[in-house]
């Protein structure tokens, strides 16, 4: 097991690692829309959502994946209301590539954002 742990990503807000890699597959943890200052960026879904993906990508390249690895995302999200607007830029995130995926709405995400991701990819 490989704890990943990257600058180019906001560092973990609790006891947690950025993600882990066990064998060939990698696990992150929850991403949600903070910049590398720890603080959350936008107040609409669809910036918050670019910045959870721009912070995605980070951790697989730090673990050795990509994108276009990812097996499975789960998506949280505090309002299904905003799920076509998400979609939208979960599509431009992704492009033709179309993991798995669960999408719930919670009654509330850490530091009350709108958009939590978790992914899990292959690496190499």
């Amino acid at each position: 097991m490989k704890i990943v742990k990257t600058d180019a990503a906001p560092a973990a807000i609790g006891p947690y690692s950025q993600g882990i890699v066990v064998r060939d597959l990698f696990y992150s943890s929850g991403q949600i829309p903070l910049n590398l200052a720890g603080e959350i960026v936008g107040t609409d879904i669809e910036t918050q959502a670019a910045q959870v993906f721009a912070n995605l990508r980070a951790v697989l390249a730090a673990a050795g994946s990509s994108m276009d690895k990812v097996i499975k995302a789960t998506v949280f999200m505090k309002d299904l209301a905003d799920f076509g607007r998400l979609n939208a830029v979960y599509a431009e995130a992704f492009g033709s590539h179309t993991p798995a995926r669960s999408c719930v709405e919670v009654a509330r995400l850490p530091r009350d954002v709108l958009v939590e991701i978790e992914v899990v990819a292959e690496i190499g």
